[in-house]
């Protein structure tokens, strides 16, 4: 787990809320959860709203934040965390502690992701191979975190941890117009 480093103070609640999961075993349980969480957070502008805005107070965010986790099921320790985060005025910013507390799980499975940027959607079979090609480079499982963005033409942008490769259309295009500008 050394060579995944989560900082800041999101890096300090992920990494504390991780060891405690760790200890109780209830790593994969508290993953679900915060994933659970992340996903209402990701669908609802009003749920975004309370988590990032600095307009309610602890007190309002925490009522809200605990009737949201009681309808969605979310206690015990991942409850009570998102709760503590709430009271601590920290809500803001519960979605990179949840990315770093995946982060560490994902290392201590052994597992890295890929971010990939397409410029459409690609096919089961076509995931598949640029997976195992990973997983191939990397000696690890590899994970596969995909955003379409039709503004790169064609190609993709693959970031795997502080390596990138930028296969995409438009950069080949703007490195051709670059160089002809040079010839000129």
């Amino acid at each position: 787990m050394a060579e995944t480093i989560v900082s800041g103070m999101a890096g300090r609640y992920a990494t504390a809320l991780f060891e405690l999961a760790d200890e109780t075993g209830a790593i994969d349980s508290v993953k679900a959860d915060l994933d659970r969480l992340s996903a209402m957070v990701a669908e609802s502008p009003d749920l975004a709203r309370l988590v990032k805005s600095p307009v309610f107070t602890a007190d309002e965010q925490l009522k809200a934040i605990t009737a949201i986790l009681e309808k969605a099921e979310i206690s015990g320790l991942a409850g009570n965390f998102v709760k503590l985060v709430a009271k601590n005025r920290r809500l803001f910013a519960i979605p990179k502690m949840i990315a770093d507390y995946a982060a560490l799980v994902a290392a201590k499975r052994g597992e890295t992701t890929a971010k990939v940027t397409v410029a459409a959607p690609l096919s089961d079979t076509h995931l598949a191979t640029l997976k195992e090609a990973l997983a191939h480079q990397t000696g690890k499982d590899v994970s596969l975190d995909v955003t379409v963005d039709p503004s790169i033409l064609g190609g993709l942008i693959v970031k795997l941890g502080s390596r990138m490769v930028d296969a995409s259309l438009k950069t080949k295009l703007n490195s051709i117009r670059h160089a002809m500008k040079e010839v000129r």
